[in-house]
């Protein structure tokens, strides 16, 4: 923690800030170990508080062993503030303005007479640099949502319903160390595969159909992964899905060879879009080719047609090109990187499997 609050106070300085204001949950969590559902950090050039309620000051005891921690009950917050900034009135103070409800701002902050600067994505921008510990954390996220879809080829079946599909994948991440899934689990069938963001409903999978997964793990740390895969339970119904699912992937392979620091999103996103647009489906790739992950399973960099976001050197993101098609279906396939000086390193591993073809004897599938 205290090297990460050394490169906060380096970036402070180099923004003429003299302290700052925290209050988004990860950078919290990042800058200083805390776990509770309330609080803010305030950092300056040589202290380090935590401010939260009674109901946290053990817990931040426990978990904050280098920050002075302040308690501020409920309905005392406008004048603990007030005492918290009262030395910095008329000086530089960093606040989350994507944080900071107008509530806040009103009763808490406006009345203060300090050189407020709204910033956006100062801690996240240090988190978007994983350390050796956080990526070995997020490569075992990686590797249970790898299992788990293995699992998901093994179980699923026509006849069974999403829903009952996605319950079966959350219960498996549980039983082998997730604190939880990363997100709710997606599983898309048939037409409901054309929606990106699909919530899994009562509709039975066919066999023949695409079939949508896309998961991932939150471990006890906080760590996620992110991992999608489209596949069919027996032959497909139509030559649709198979000129779709290689068009997808062909955009996969190709953004993923040349994934590098110095690259922007948009050039990465574009490396993708190039290759679905040459296969006739270029208005069906109706979302950014991915995003980072770490603490969030959505955090910088972005990876889309309008981010100018730089990829660097210790960056993790996803690459998750899609080709939906209302009426039919749809097709993602998404993996995880580490962003090296000479590339990019594959952290995902699942097995891609386009068909999966129905033994009746078992009444298994097997690629």
């Amino acid at each position: 923690m205290s090297e990460r609050l050394t490169r906060l106070r380096a970036a402070s300085k180099a923004h003429e800030l003299d302290a700052c204001l925290i209050n988004e949950a990860n950078n919290r969590r990042y800058l200083s170990g805390f776990t509770g559902s309330n609080g803010w950090l305030f950092i300056t050039a040589d202290s380090a508080t935590l401010i939260t309620d009674g109901r946290y000051i053990e817990q931040a005891g426990r978990e904050c062993p280098g920050f002075a921690v302040i308690k501020i009950a409920r309905g005392e917050d406008v004048e603990g503030f007030r005492r918290l900034l009262e030395p910095f009135l008329h000086k530089r103070v960093a606040l989350e303005s994507d944080q900071v409800t107008l509530e806040q701002w009103r009763r808490w902050f406006q009345p203060l007479e300090v050189d407020w600067a709204f910033t956006t994505g100062l801690v996240a921008g240090l988190r978007s640099q994983k350390e050796a510990g956080e990526l070995a954390a997020i490569q075992a996220a990686a590797q249970l949502a790898d299992a788990t879809m293995a699992y998901a080829y093994t179980v699923a079946k026509p006849g069974m319903t999403e829903a009952e599909l996605a319950w079966r994948l959350e219960v498996y991440l549980h039983e082998h160390g997730a604190h939880g899934p990363a997100f709710e689990i997606i599983v898309a069938s048939g037409p409901n595969s054309a929606l990106p963001h699909a919530r899994p409903t009562e509709r039975p999978i066919q066999a023949g159909e695409p079939l949508t997964i896309d998961l991932g793990a939150r471990l006890p740390n906080g760590y996620h992964s992110d991992l999608t895969r489209t596949f069919c339970l027996g032959q497909p119904t139509s030559d649709t899905f198979h000129a779709v699912y290689q068009a997808v992937a062909a955009a996969h392979r190709h953004a993923a060879a040349h994934l590098r620091p110095g690259l922007t999103g948009a050039e990465a996103d574009r490396l993708a879009r190039a290759v679905i647009e040459q296969a006739g489906f270029g208005d069906k790739f109706v979302h950014s080719l991915g995003h980072g992950v770490g603490l969030a399973v959505h955090e910088q960099p972005s990876l889309g047609p309008q981010s100018q976001d730089v990829l660097q050197a210790g960056n993790v993101v996803t690459v998750e090109p899609g080709i939906y098609l209302p009426g039919w279906g749809g097709v993602r396939i998404e993996d995880l990187f580490f962003i090296r000086a000479d590339g990019a390193q594959w952290l995902s591993h699942a097995q891609e499997i386009a068909v999966q073809h129905h033994d009746a004897r078992t009444d298994h599938f097997h690629d």
